[in-house]
Order: C-alpha cells, then sequence, then structure tokens
C-alpha cells in the first residue's frame, strides 16, 4: 500500500507538469490558459503556436501518462495500483498544483496513460481518436468518443483497471462540457478552423 500511495503522489507531480504552459514560454507564445479557448492542451496550443509546438505539446502531455506507469509495472506493482497510477497522472493534468490547479482536459494524458496500462487498446483508441477527428474534423468529438469507449473495452481484459478508467473516461467528458454545448448548437470549432481566437475564447 505504501508503494502505491508513493506511486499515487509520483504520479501526480507529473502529471501537474503543464506542456501547453512550459511550451507556450520556450516558444515565446500567449499563456494558454488565458488566449484562445482558455484551455493549456495540444488544440489550443496549435490555435496559438502552429504545428511544432502542439505537437511538443501532445507529446509531453502523452508521456506524463506513460511513465509513471511503465516504472510501476516495472516494480511490479499491481493493476490496481496500476489503475490508480494512472488515475493520478490524469488527475495531475487537470488540477495541476504547479498551475494553479488550472489544467487542460486530459485528453492526450489520457491516451498516453491507456497506451503504458495495454498498449492494444491505447493504440485502438487512438485509432478511434483519428478516424473521428478525420471523418468529422472535431477534435472534442473524437476525445469523446474515446472517454465513451474507453471503459467498455477495458473491462473485459482489465476487469481492475474499471474503476479507474471510469473515473478517468467520466471526468474526460466533463471536462467537454462547453465542447459538447458547442457541438449541439453546431457552434465548436474544426480542425484547422480559421475562426479567430477571440471567437473561439467566446465559445
Amino acid at each position: 500500500m505504501t508503494t502505491i500511495l508513493l506511486f499515487i503522489i509520483i504520479a501526480y507531480l507529473m502529471g501537474s507538469l503543464s506542456s501547453a504552459v512550459i511550451t507556450s514560454r520556450l516558444f515565446n507564445l500567449p499563456d494558454p490558459r488565458t488566449q484562445g479557448s482558455g484551455n493549456p492542451g495540444a488544440t489550443n496550443v496549435l490555435r496559438l503556436g502552429g504545428k511544432k509546438a502542439a505537437i511538443i505539446t501532445l507529446l509531453g502531455d502523452s508521456i506524463k501518462g506513460v511513465i509513471p506507469i511503465l516504472i510501476a509495472k516495472g516494480v511490479g506493482l499491481s493493476e490496481w495500483g496500476l489503475g490508480l497510477t494512472s488515475l493520478a497522472a490524469f488527475i495531475g493534468h487537470l488540477y495541476p498544483v504547479f498551475f494553479q490547479f488550472k489544467g487542460g482536459k486530459g485528453v492526450a494524458t489520457a491516451l498516453g496513460c491507456w497506451l503504458a496500462l495495454s498498449w492494444p487498446i491505447g493504440l485502438t483508441l487512438m485509432g478511434i481518436w483519428l478516424i473521428v477527428a478525420m471523418i468529422f474534423r472535431y477534435s472534442s468529438l473524437a476525445a469523446i468518443a474515446c472517454a465513451i469507449l474507453a471503459p467498455p473495452i477495458f473491462l473485459p481484459l482489465h476487469p481492475l483497471l474499471s474503476i479507474p478508467i471510469l473515473i478517468m473516461s467520466t471526468l474526460l467528458i466533463y471536462r467537454h462540457k462547453k465542447n459538447i454545448r458547442n457541438l449541439l448548437n453546431k457552434k465548436e470549432p474544426k480542425i484547422g478552423s480559421s475562426k479567430s481566437v477571440a471567437q473561439n475564447r467566446a465559445h
């Protein structure tokens, strides 16, 4: 139990490192928490600073989910412990202690966690994200689709992970509540949209 608690703390602290804010500072970009959509994530960084900054942000957010889980696997942590570790990394991204608890929506971090927990499932969910994003051109819709499908995909193969995965998915959908409203009202900007950041923030 002590080992699990230690990894929960480590994972949360790693998750609290905001890749979007750090990358934006390195590239002298506006703070993604106050510009664009106000979300410190790769999609907002893409709008504010272009593809290179967005890719770095995406990789950084994904790695935050991968590293603590792989280390936990290396020391032989139980599957239940791995699930709690992934949840801690995810919550760290959503509510980072280093950035006034103002984090992102958690899509890349969640995918990183899922990939580290089970690479076949992780790749499947990444594929779902890509397919939905390519067909409908909505990053948020792709994320919501993954959040909905992750629990039933994990449950048969990894039942001990079902509760942490369900919590992650629920939080992921909750963090997209504004996007859901925008999708229903047909106001959600598509990937590569030319809408101004001012208009996007108004959403």
